[in-house]
C-alpha cells in the first residue's frame, strides 16, 4: 500500500486530498510538541499518525501497521517531567535528576503491557498485539477500536440513563473481565465511562490502562483521576489500593448508567456523603441491585465489597448467596423455636458423675478463656511496640495522634495543633480531633498547595480553646480550571489575547500557505475546546504562515533501523535499535 495517500487522522486512503473527507484531518497537520512527529516510524513497522490522547505517563497515537495493513494504536511511554526528546525530535532521554524514578516507571509500564498481551483471549479487553523497545523507550501496540465511549453512549440516549436490564447486559461482562485482570495481578484504577468502549458488536471493552503512579494523587507522575469514579485511597488517604479500588469504580459506573448523573467525588463524600438513589429509581430497581451499589460505593476501603466475585453475586442475587442466607435464617429460627427435652430420672451416682463432668468442662472453658485474653493482650503489646507502623492495627485506635499534639490545661481547654501540613480529609476522619473541635472549610484555588490540603486555619496553633470550638479551614482546590473556548478561525493575535486573558499559556506553530489562505488564521488547537483545564495550561495554536516566495532549503535525514524479533512462543516483544546516519543538506 502507498502510505503517502493515507490520512494521518484515521488511516484511510484519501489520494491527493488536502483534507480528509472522512474525519476532516488536514494532510499538512503537524504534531503537538513534544510528541512523535506525524509519519515517524516506530520499530521499522508502525507509521505514526495523529495524537489521540496523552497523560502523565505517555501518549497514544493512531498508527498504520505496515506488516498487516491494519490500523492500530501505539502507546508510547513518555512520562512528562521525567524525560525529554533528543534533537531529532524522536529519541527519548531521561532527565539526570529523574533517572531512578524513570527506571521504576519504565519497569511498571513494561510489566503491565506484557501481562495484558498474555490476556489476548479476553474479549472484554483491548487486544494487545506487540510490546517493543525503540528510541530509548518502550511502546505497546493494541487494536484500534471502532466504537464510542460509554459516556458518549449514555449522553446520546433519550433520558441520559438506561434500565437495569440494559445495564446488566452491557456491564456484567465487564465484571468477568475485571476478575481475569485481578487474577493476573492487574488493578485498573481508572475504570470510568471514559475508559469503557462500546464497539459496533454491542460489547464493552476496557481501555485506558496506565501504571499505578498515574492513578494515584501526589505520586512521581502527574495523576489522571476521574472524579466520581476514583476511590478515596487513590487521593492519598491512608489505605492500600487493590481489587476493591476497581469495585468502587465499577459501582460508580453502574450508578451513572442507572441514575443518569456522575457520583459525588469521594473526597467530598468523606465530609458530606449525600450520595443516594433517588426515590423514582429506587422504586424501579431490584432491592439487591441497590444493596450491591451501596456496598460497592462505601467510602472506606475496609467497609467496601472486597472482590468483583462478591459484587457479582450481590447485584445478580446469586442463588448460592441467597440459599446460604436463607439457610442461616431458617437455622436460627429453628433454634429459637425448639424446646429443651425433659431428661429422664437419674440416680444419685449418675448425677454426681455428671456434676463432676460439668465442673471439668467449666474449668476447661475458664482456662481457655484466660489463655485467649492473655494471648490477645500479648498481641496488642506486640502490635503497639514491636511491629512496624504499617502493620500496626491498634495504634490508631488507642492513640490516634501523639498526645503532645493536643494538650489539655487544668481548665479543660485544648491547645490547637498546626493543621496546615495535613489534608482536610486526614483531619476530619479522626475521632481524636472530632471529639475536641468542630471543623468547617472554605475551598479556594491554589497553585502552591496540593488539592485537599489545608492552607490556613482560623485559630493560630498553640491557642488554648474550650472543647467544641469551631476551627475554620481554607482548603486548596488545586490549580484553577478554566473552560477552553474554540478559537479556530480567529486571527492569531485575537486568539492569543483571548486565551492569555483567561490564564492559558499560548504558543503557535505554522502550516505552509500557498497564498490562498489568510496568514495568521488559527487552523487547529492542541487541546479540545469546551473542556476544562488548569490555569496555566499550555495551548499550541496552528496557524497559516505567510505565503512562501522563495524555494526553501531542506535537510534530509536517513535512518537505518535494525529489528530483531523474538520467537513467537516467547513474550510479545521486539527490541529495535536505531542508528542515525549523518544528515545530507541540499538546495532545491
Amino acid at each position: 500500500m502507498n502510505t503517502d495517500n493515507l490520512c494521518m487522522g484515521c488511516m484511510r486512503e484519501i489520494g491527493r486530498e488536502k483534507q480528509c473527507p472522512h474525519c476532516g484531518f488536514a494532510a499538512d497537520s503537524v504534531q503537538v510538541s513534544p510528541y512523535l512527529p506525524i509519519r515517524s516510524v516506530v520499530g521499522g513497522r508502525y507509521l505514526i499518525g495523529k495524537l489521540l490522547e496523552y497523560n502523565g505517563e505517555g501518549a497514544t497515537y493512531i498508527a498504520h501497521d505496515a506488516q498487516t495493513g491494519r490500523t492500530v494504536c501505539v502507546r508510547e511511554f513518555f512520562p512528562l517531567g521525567l524525560v525529554k526528546r533528543m534533537i531529532d525530535g524522536i529519541a527519548v532521554v531521561p532527565l539526570t535528576q529523574t533517572q531512578d524514578t524513570y527506571a521504576d516507571c519504565y519497569r511498571s509500564f513494561r510489566e503491565l503491557w506484557v501481562k495484558l498481551a498474555r490476556l489476548h483471549e479476553q474479549s472484554g479487553l483491548v487486544r494487545v498485539t506487540h510490546v517493543l523497545e525503540d528510541n530509548n523507550t518502550i511502546y505497546a501496540v493494541h487494536e484500534h477500536l471502532d466504537g464510542i465511549t460509554l459516556r458518549e453512549f449514555l449522553l446520546g440516549s433519550r433520558t441520559g440513563y438506561i434500565s437495569w436490564d440494559k445495564a446488566r447486559q452491557l456491564l456484567m461482562p465487564v465484571l468477568d473481565t475485571l476478575e481475569a485482570l485481578h487474577s493476573s495481578g492487574i488493578v485498573h484504577r481508572g475504570l470510568s465511562p471514559h475508559t469503557l468502549i462500546l464497539g459496533r458488536d454491542g460489547r464493552i471493552r476496557i481501555s485506558g490502562f496506565c501504571i499505578p503512579q498515574v492513578r494515584t494523587a501526589r505520586s512521581e507522575l502527574k495523576e489522571q483521576l476521574y472524579p466520581g469514579y476514583a476511590a478515596i485511597e487513590q487521593y492519598g488517604y491512608k489505605g492500600q489500593q487493590g481489587p476493591w479500588t476497581d469495585v468502587y469504580a465499577f459501582g460508580a459506573v453502574l450508578y451513572r448508567a442507572l441514575i443518569g448523573t456522575d457520583p459525588i467525588e469521594a473526597t467530598t463524600r468523606v465530609t458530606n456523603d449525600r450520595l443516594m438513589v433517588p426515590g423514582r429509581f429506587a422504586e424501579q430497581l431490584p432491592a439487591y441491585v441497590i444493596n450491591g451499589l451501596v456496598n460497592s460505593l462505601q467510602i472506606m476501603p475496609e467497609d467496601r465489597t472486597r472482590t468483583v466475585e462478591q459484587l457479582h453475586a450481590e447485584i445478580t442475587a446469586s442463588p448460592s448467596a441467597t440459599v446460604a442466607e436463607e439457610h442461616f435464617v431458617e437455622s436460627r429460627r429453628a433454634m429459637q423455636q425448639s424446646e429443651p427435652r425433659r431428661a429422664p430420672a437419674q440416680n444419685t451416682t449418675s448425677r454426681s458423675k455428671k456434676r463432676k463432668a460439668k465442673n471439668g468442662l467449666q474449668t476447661a472453658f475458664v482456662s481457655a478463656l484466660i489463655c485467649i485474653v492473655v494471648g490477645f493482650i500479648a498481641f496488642v503489646l506486640v502490635s503497639l511496640y514491636v511491629l512496624p507502623e504499617e502493620y500496626n492495627v491498634f495504634r490508631d485506635l488507642l492513640d490516634p495522634e501523639p498526645v503532645t499534639e493536643v494538650t489539655t490545661d487544668a481548665a479543660g481547654q485544648y491547645s490547637v495543633p498546626d493543621f496546615r501540613t495535613k489534608s482536610y480529609t486526614e483531619v476530619i476522619v479522626k475521632d481524636y480531633y472530632k471529639s475536641r473541635f468542630r471543623f468547617t472549610k472554605t475551598d479556594v484555588y491554589s497553585d502552591e498547595v496540593e488539592l485537599g490540603y489545608i492552607i490556613e486555619q482560623s485559630i493560630e496553633p498553640g491557642t488554648s480553646v474550650p472543647g467544641g470550638t469551631e476551627i475554620r479551614f481554607t482548603v486548596s482546590k488545586g490549580p484553577e480550571r478554566i473552560t477552553l473556548p474554540n478559537v479556530v478561525g480567529q486571527d492569531y493575535a485575537q486568539a492569543y489575547e483571548t486565551l492569555t486573558g483567561l490564564g492559558f499559556v499560548v504558543s503557535k506553530t505554522e502550516r505552509a500557505n500557498d497564498g490562498t489562505r489568510p496568514a495568521g488564521t488559527v487552523i487547529q488547537m492542541s487541546q479540545n475546546a469546551d473542556m476544562q483545564y488548569e490555569k496555566g495550561t499550555h495551548i499550541t495554536l496552528q496557524i497559516y504562515a505567510e505565503p512562501i516566495t522563495e524555494p526553501p532549503t531542506t535537510t534530509t535525514t536517513t535512518t537505518t533501523t535494525t529489528t530483531t524479533t523474538l520467537p513467537p512462543d516467547t513474550d510479545p516483544e521486539t527490541v529495535t535499535h536505531e542508528v542515525e546516519e549523518p544528515a545530507a543538506e541540499e538546495n532545491e
